[in-house]
């Protein structure tokens, strides 16, 4: 971490820190280092290029992560100012973006000013030719309000992106739902999820039911299932392909969840393949290397665990869960050990901790698995919490009952759950009037997506918890292409006066599929 005059900087309203600069670089997407021991260093001519856009994630009150890559060594320079044509900003001296972090780099920035829409430029200097400077590249973010600060939120939340074949289709307008979703000028966006599809590989041509050709844009890492680290990289390289997606991430600011697929398929810890398309089946191996192509190609927290709570003024604090660093393997679902589960003690305690401290009106829960839908992995076993027995909980279920149960007692009010995975949209309530078990608030769970990727579903909801579906929109078969719609979306209001917490689940055009406002706990 370098640190900066703050006195310097305060002059101009802000203040920052350095973070680190996150891999060798992935074909087709620029420079690239030989990797070849006692090979000469490629000097590319020219200047320096930016070669993925930019992108910020983690706002808080006071900071934010922002994020670049660039096609060879460099130095990475951030200016950042209130105003949008930067006048008086202030540069910020970065990371050297080099092979080992695949030429990609973070800043955060700190000592922002609260609530305010701020402006950032982002360069690299050669480093093989200082005074070379890279085209810049221009971002915006909106930093969170203070701590009692009450005023308007608006954010976000899909996840599947790239899946089950469906690649960019220029032909199709490629990833276009980023457009609706940038057109809502949301505070941030929440991806539940499966950021990439690492092993799922993309054909050039897939033929439509209706005779129509979807021509999939293909690089040589979507080419396969990713097993390598350069592989696992490309992942995230290509859906920065797509000129929604950039122009989306460069005004709204990211929080990132990894499920399944920036892996491999229903992965848990300890798992060995029997998939014949990986050459690497030691999933822990394949975890590690997807860990770091995620923390080096997304504007994730420079450092901690996945798992964190990111307040957001007196109304919101967002709880983002990591259900797969310490999942127990799938099976049937039904132990009654509650130290197995998905989200490991520490964890489970933490949450429960943060959930009974928090003074937030509502308390947001990311979950990148469901909590009452039957997700199955297989004829025989199971991937998520629910296993379709209404009764007592058991296997999964016990840690989610002990959480709602420490909250239900400690008085906390105002969870929701918001998720994807399951590739529809749905809206679920949770009573214990319905449920096997009484000691719980009532609660809301909101399902979206997939943002881009094949449409399934409806999945079967477990009575544990007692869910009622009251809205659900899936498609009329699996696996149904983003061309056919069954894209989606959801995006949250909190209004600053009230509190009211209101909820459109969208499709991929930003047509509201279904509403409802939940007023603010008392």
């Amino acid at each position: 971490m370098t640190e900066l005059d703050r006195r310097t900087l305060l002059r101009a309203g802000l203040a920052a820190g350095v973070g680190a600069a996150g891999g060798a670089l992935l074909s087709g997407a620029g420079a690239s280092a030989t990797g070849v021991p006692g090979a000469p260093a490629w000097r590319p001519a020219g200047r320096p290029v930016l070669t993925h856009g930019v992108q910020s994630g983690d706002v808080s009150a006071e900071s934010a992560v922002v994020w670049t890559r660039a096609d060879r060594p460099g130095r990475m320079l951030v200016e950042v100012s209130r105003r949008p044509d930067l006048r008086g900003a202030r540069r910020l001296r970065g990371p050297v973006l080099d092979p080992t972090g695949d030429f990609t780099g973070k800043v955060r920035l700190r000592g922002l000013p609260c609530g305010e829409r701020i402006h950032y430029r982002v360069r690299v200097e050669s480093l093989d030719r200082p005074g070379r400077f890279s085209e810049p590249l221009i971002g915006s973010l909106r930093t969170a309000p203070a701590v009692r600060e009450r005023r308007d939120v608006r954010f976000v939340w899909t996840g599947d992106i790239a899946g089950q074949g469906w690649g960019i289709a220029p032909g199709f307008g490629g990833m276009s739902i980023f457009a609706a979703m940038r057109a809502t000028r949301p505070d941030f966006f929440l991806c539940s999820g499966d950021t990439v599809y690492a092993d799922g590989p993309l054909a050039e041509a897939v033929t439509l039911p209706d005779g129509r050709v979807w021509r999939n844009l293909v690089t040589s890492e979507k080419s396969k299932v990713a097993e390598t680290l350069v592989e696992f990289r490309g992942q995230y390289a290509y859906n920065l392909l797509d000129e929604h997606l950039r122009a989306f991430v460069a005004e709204v600011p990211q929080v990132n969840q990894w499920d399944d697929h920036e892996v491999t398929n229903n992965w848990y810890p300890g798992e060995v393949l029997t998939d014949a398309r990986y050459t690497e089946r030691r999933v822990d191996v394949l975890a590690a290397r997807a860990r770091q192509a995620f923390d080096e190609w997304l504007p994730t927290p420079v450092r901690g665990p996945l798992y964190r709570r990111l307040p957001y003024g007196p109304l919101l604090d967002v709880f983002v869960l990591d259900m797969r660093t310490w999942k127990d393997p799938n099976g049937g679902n039904t132990y009654a050990d509650p130290d197995r589960g998905l989200l490991g003690r520490e964890q489970r305690e933490w949450l429960i901790r943060e959930l009974t401290r928090s003074r937030a009106t509502w308390k947001v829960i990311a979950i990148d698995l469901p909590l009452g839908l039957v997700v199955p992995d297989g004829s025989a076993a199971l991937e998520g919490v629910a296993q379709g027995d209404p009764g007592a909980p058991a296997g999964r279920e016990l840690e989610f009952a002990q959480v709602l149960s420490a909250a239900h007692r400690a008085g906390v009010t105002g969870i929701v759950f918001l998720t994807a995975d399951v590739h529809y949209t749905a809206a679920h309530h949770y009573d214990p009037a319905r449920a096997a078990v009484g000691d719980f608030t009532p609660f809301w769970e909101f399902v979206s997506g997939p943002a881009h990727a094949g449409g399934f579903g409806p999945n079967i909801l477990d009575g544990t918890f007692g869910p009622k579906a009251v809205f659900v929109n899936a498609p009329p078969r699996a696996n149904t292409s983003p061309a056919e719609g069954f894209q989606h979306f959801g995006e949250v209001q909190i209004d600053g006066e009230t509190g009211a917490f209101t909820v459109h689940l969208r499709d991929r055009a930003g047509d509201s599929l279904w509403t409802t406002t939940l007023p603010a706990p008392r």
